[in-house]
């Protein structure tokens, strides 16, 4: 799809659109109240709390798209990866694990692969803060509506929400009695069954009940252990009571449950390097699906475990003080989740077990005062308090075939001069004991035995007040201050003996010089180099004949924080805040411009790959604590800062509505979490910024015909990232940002008989070509720009409603069956070698439901 094309459909919408907006200066106003419940509204009727007030979309002057029920059962959407199919603004990955999901808004965002690192998008389920990936990707429960917030919005929310927010709204109870039951199967054997009923228990007191059930086979195949992988196994249910004593009091308690327990995530291979002919030789035959990542299909020596229980509480209380409302929210929540995974993605054996084991307990509690007077002047005014434990056990061992595999390795780098055994050997004569490594390097069942603790705390003040200047013109002030604390250790083992070994040591000068004397160095200056390991020569190369063997020291001793040097803790404090100014040009046309900062607390690395600052280890070895071969790094990344000038439009009118934005946003200290091929490194950028323009619309130009275009486009750049992984790639463009993105949406519904209904959807997304990844750690600068991701996915469905409330439909997701790479990474411990997470298949099915 070329960007022609898109011109060309915005050129039709708009068309249809002008059309449209003639016939609606004519026409009487539609009959909103007699609309089923699964068309779409129009005029003021679409009522959103973007803004933690009840407002009509027309009058909130904030950059927010509505994903209403309707869209959600119309395009199949069942969480929040395939809610990016309606929101061009919205990225949303998946990575190794089913619990690991990372959310983008208009090109910033992260949070996946550590459980020490927040989001910068907040994800909020009624009014209650998800802090994790883990906590937000189960399949949608029974909504009534989903919000995206795109930009900073830290003035109105008190967690982390630096590039943006999702709000989830579910459905109340009811005082009356309703509810649906709906059941689908489709292709790799999916069923998925859904119900909830809600009703009266007494004149003040609702409740309802839902329950959903989510299975499928996996579209990929391992060929090694024959078996499906990639399926589907999750199940949740969730409860309500709704309590309404009086006019003025309304409590509203929910508490859910759900289970994951999965085989995810596959992961191809791109590239294979020269790591692979090793591999096929240790298991006697294919090791990988050699560059060819859309097979579907993969070698592996073990299944990956997915196993996640999410569960929690929240209380509501709202009370209507006359010209004022107090609300409420109090929430705990726990999230249990395991993962096992054969993270070198081959059939051979060489990682034996690479698990995260965490426990995270969260409490939170928000209370706000909202006025709603008369006169000129309103006001919100709110407080948040948060506390969150994390307990995280990993282990990360080497398996049987990693000895051999090693060997290998070493071979070809020496030239065939060094082997394990013999390493082993010449060691351990220099340390004394010629047997003192003998069988030790490489050793399965060696490697990280890892504990890591972290608290935080933190509270905010928020607030934002309303100037109504004139009848038309609003100007609207807010703040909010926020402390963060946070707390952590780590206790961490390496039993990796090679990895532990220091070989610039003094003890191993004779060696070094004969290995200089063999390679045909003088015996002067083989004596000096030897003696001198560290120097660099002219060519760039060490002059520590050994120095190579240093890239198979995977699993170095840890040094374990807090310590004498490093105290484990950050504090962190801020105060962000906003100015808008919204002007009514018509009673359908409203204007604005917004100027606003955001904030995201520091956060830990709670990983492997922790290690001091550059700075801190000069104090580390003068307090005795250096460990062999601690190099510097980061403990945490500090707080990231945004800011962005935004300027809007909203028109709504009776068969149509148009909304624009065009928007400078940047962060100052984005956290980057790049992937480095053996870890991961977290640093701060000095700042990212992009410019870009939003457009959202939809027409009904013919009775019962409703058009969607959504538009996003932006400018991404590093202005500043001096510390990156791959150097300084200071104005260089982000990866992963594409340049346009479209959504495109057509829904037809037509009266058949007396009161049924057949309804016709279709919808499209598009993004252009963008490189995947920044660089990939061990490849020449640029490698990585032939990876490119281009997403054009056709979704579709036909549904027909009879009026007794039963519903059948047949739908199709990925249509075309369009394949993409969504990331790649350098594969695991393998030189050369890149692997890449292949995009989910084509994917159809038919659907029963009734409505009562």
């Amino acid at each position: 799809m070329t960007l022609r094309n898109l011109l060309l459909g915005a050129t039709m919408l708009c068309a249809a659109t002008t059309s449209a907006f003639a016939f609606a200066q004519d026409a009487a106003p539609a009959d909103d109240a007699a609309a089923p419940a699964d068309t779409i509204d129009y005029g003021n009727d679409i009522i959103v709390t973007a803004s933690k007030r009840s407002q009509t979309l027309q009058d909130t002057p904030v950059a927010v798209s509505v994903t209403s029920a309707a869209d959600i059962q119309n395009s199949q959407i069942r969480d929040l990866i395939d809610l990016q199919s309606s929101v061009p603004s919205l990225r949303v990955g998946q990575l190794q694990s089913s619990a690991n999901t990372n959310f983008i808004i208009r090109g910033f965002g992260n949070g996946a692969n550590n459980a020490g690192i927040e989001p910068s998008v907040g994800v909020f389920i009624d009014g209650v803060y998800r802090s994790r990936s883990a906590a937000q990707i189960g399949d949608l429960p029974n909504v009534e509506r989903i919000e995206v917030l795109r930009g900073p919005q830290s003035t109105l929310f008190g967690k982390n929400a630096s590039a943006g927010v999702i709000s989830i709204i579910t459905q109340k109870p009811q005082f009356e009695f309703g509810g649906s039951l709906e059941a689908s199967y489709g292709n790799y054997d999916a069923i998925v069954v859904k119900g909830d009923i809600t009703g009266p228990i007494s004149d003040t007191l609702a409740f309802s009940i839902g329950g959903n059930y989510n299975r499928r086979d996996g579209y990929a195949r391992d060929l090694h252990l024959d078996q499906d992988v990639n399926d589907r196994n999750r199940w949740g249910v969730r409860g309500q009571l709704l309590f309404e004593p009086s006019d003025t009091l309304s409590i509203r308690l929910i508490g859910d449950y759900d289970k994951i327990d999965e085989n995810c995530c596959i992961a191809g291979n791109v590239v294979a390097g020269p790591t692979v002919a090793i591999t096929n030789a240790l298991v006697g035959g294919p090791s990988v699906d050699a560059n060819n990542p859309f097979s579907y299909d993969v070698y592996n020596n073990f299944l990956s475990e997915n196993r996640i229980k999410n569960y929690g509480g929240s209380a509501q209380i709202d009370y209507d003080l006359g010209n004022m409302a107090l609300t409420s929210i109090t929430a705990y929540r726990e999230v249990r989740s395991f993962a096992n995974q054969d993270s070198d993605f081959t059939a051979a054996d060489l990682i034996g077990r690479k698990s995260d084991d965490v426990a995270i307990n969260t409490f939170t509690q928000e209370a706000r005062l909202t006025s709603d007077f008369d006169g000129p002047v309103n006001f919100l005014l709110g407080g948040y308090y948060f506390n969150e434990k994390i307990d995280q056990k990993n282990q990360l061992f080497f398996g049987d075939d990693f000895r051999n595999y090693g060997n290998a390795l070493i071979q070809a780098a020496s030239g065939g001069a060094l082997s394990v055994p013999a390493l082993e050997t010449f060691l351990g004569t220099f340390d004394g004991n010629p047997a003192q490594y003998a069988g030790r390097f490489f050793r399965a069942g060696d490697g990280f035995d890892e504990a890591y603790r972290m608290k935080n705390t933190s509270w905010s003040i928020f607030g934002t007040v309303d100037f109504e200047l004139t009848d038309r013109l609003t100007f609207t002030a807010g703040a909010n201050y926020t402390q963060d604390r946070k707390r952590f250790s780590t206790d961490v083992v390496s039993t990796d003996t090679f990895s532990a070994i220091d070989l610039d040591a003094p003890q191993y000068t004779p060696f070094r010089q004969a290995l200089l004397v063999g390679a045909g160095v003088d015996p002067v200056t083989a004596a000096y180099l030897a003696a001198n390991p560290t120097i660099t020569l002219p060519d760039g190369s060490s002059a520590n004949p050994l120095a190579g063997l240093k890239d198979f020291q995977f699993l170095p001793p840890f040094l374990n924080v807090p310590n004498a040097v490093e105290p484990g803790k950050t504090h962190d404090k801020d105060l962000a805040w906003s100015a808008r100014l919204a002007y009514e040009l018509t009673d359908t046309v409203n204007v604005y411009a917004t100027y606003a900062t955001g904030f995201k607390a520091s956060s830990i690395n709670l990983s492997r790959d922790s290690r001091p600052l550059a700075s801190d280890l000069p104090a580390i070895d003068a307090a005795g604590l250096t460990t062999p071969n601690l190099v510097g790094g980061t403990r945490f990344a500090g707080p990231e800062e945004s800011e962005v000038y935004e300027v809007g439009l909203k028109g709504q009118w009776s068969v149509a509505a148009v909304n624009l934005a065009v928007f400078k946003q940047s962060i100052k200290g984005f956290q980057s979490n790049i992937f480095t091929g053996t870890g991961f490194a977290l640093a701060n950028a000095g700042k990212q910024s992009t410019w870009g323009v939003e457009f959202d619309g939809s027409v009904r130009p013919v009775d019962g015909l409703n058009l969607t275009l959504a538009v996003t486009w932006l400018d991404p750049k590093y202005d500043s990232f001096t510390g990156s992984a791959f150097g300084d790639i200071s104005g260089t463009k982000p990866s992963g940002i594409p340049d346009l993105s479209a959504a495109m949406g057509a829904t037809y519904t037509a009266e058949v008989g007396d009161g049924n209904r057949a309804i016709f959807h279709v919808d499209y997304l598009y993004e252009s070509p963008t490189r995947l990844v920044d660089g990939l750690q061990g490849f020449p600068t640029g490698f990585s720009d032939q990876f490119k991701r281009e997403v054009n996915q056709l979704n579709a469905s036909f549904t027909f409603a009879l009026n007794n409330g039963l519903e059948l439909g047949v739908w199709g997701r990925n249509l075309t069956n369009a394949r993409y790479l969504t990331t790649i990474f350098p594969a695991v411990a393998q030189s050369g070698s890149v692997s890449g997470y292949p995009s989910q298949p084509r994917t159809y099915g038919v659907t029963g439901r009734f409505k009562f």
